[in-house]
């Protein structure tokens, strides 16, 4: 169907406006609980978040849209999260070692960016310090606009809630239920009880695990745990999904059914996925745009859609080649 047949439907259930000037669609206030939200079909949905990946060139940072009864910001034009200068050093025996030197960092709203590097590169150390689970020493982190590094903890508690993380050894509780496990951000988030049950129902149909939602982790496979971790991220309706090492203790098939997920979440619920990884074929499989990290710095970063990269330092031209393959010109 054309997008105009779509837009004539949701206009005439008044369920949101629409402004169409050339390469930018604005759709405005789905709320969340709005009950014409949810008689809008499931594919129209789709539809229309693919016309948002695919098509615009800018949007507006607060424009929104609804999936499954969520709200959240998505766009081609803006950077939801934006680094500044960020360090961190932790004091060893040995003395004080810098973990993440002056990393400046922009992540594209509707992008899979990926953070490639060895161990020991300061990947992980940095996803903590996006979502401040990790203080930085200096520098500054901004997500959708609003200064977290400088969000008393009480706020900053609930901004959180727009990140959700998932681990490289999954991290579920093992005496709860998938189910239980999946509601637990919800909990803590304070929903209101009527309503978690619902929402978990909704996630774990979207990873494929509603018919293991009254079973315990231990009776779940690798990829079946990390299914039930994704669902549990995606439960207070993320804008940003941090992804430390998601898929090195899994097998290959595994690898990647879950980077399908990964994918998945982002063509489909428009969330912005920063994925950590050691491993290239990750990399090259599913993200738009590649940092690459190099003792504690940002060495390197170029984006899959148009070749650009930024001046290489070290070892960095040999991921950018094995990446993309070809060098490539530096540019600043």
């Amino acid at each position: 169907m054309h997008l105009d047949r779509f837009v004539n439907h949701f206009e005439k259930e008044s369920c949101c406006s629409f402004s169409d000037n050339a390469s930018t669609i604005l759709i405005y206030h789905f709320q969340k609980n709005d009950d014409t939200a949810k008689k809008i079909p499931y594919y129209l949905k789709r539809f229309l978040i693919k016309q948002f990946l695919n098509n615009c060139n800018t949007l507006s940072c607060g424009t929104k849209y609804c999936i499954l009864g969520s709200s959240c910001s998505l766009g081609g034009g803006f950077h939801i999260l934006a680094l500044s200068g960020v360090s961190k050093s932790f004091d060893l025996k040995e003395g004080r070692y810098c973990a993440v030197d002056k990393v400046s960092l922009e992540v594209r709203a509707g992008a899979i960016h990926g953070i490639i590097g060895a161990s020991g590169a300061g990947k992980s150390t940095l996803l903590r310090l996006i979502n401040l689970l990790e203080r930085p020493d200096a520098g500054t982190v901004t997500l959708d606009g609003r200064l977290l590094t400088e969000m008393p903890e009480k706020l900053l508690r609930r901004e959180r809630q727009k990140i959700g993380m998932i681990f490289q050894q999954f991290n579920l509780v093992g005496n709860a239920t998938v189910s239980r496990n999946v509601a637990i951000p919800l909990e803590l988030a304070g929903a209101p009880r009527s309503g978690r049950m619902e929402r978990v129902r909704e996630c774990l149909h979207f990873v494929g695990l509603e018919s293991k939602a009254d079973q315990y982790p231990a009776q779940l496979s690798g990829g079946q745990r990390q299914r039930v971790a994704i669902a549990r991220a995606l439960a207070n309706s993320p804008k940003l999904l941090l992804c430390d090492e998601p898929t090195s203790a899994l097998d290959p098939g595994t690898t990647a059914d879950i980077l399908d997920v990964l994918q998945h979440i982002k063509d489909m619920l428009g969330v912005t996925v920063v994925i950590v990884t050691h491993e290239l074929d990750v990399v090259r499989k599913i993200c738009t745009d590649v940092s690459v990290m190099e003792g504690g710095r940002i060495v390197d970063s170029f984006s899959r859609r148009d070749g650009g990269f930024l001046a290489p330092e070290g070892h960095a031209g040999s991921y950018r080649e094995r990446i993309t393959g070809k060098a490539g010109e530096a540019h600043v």
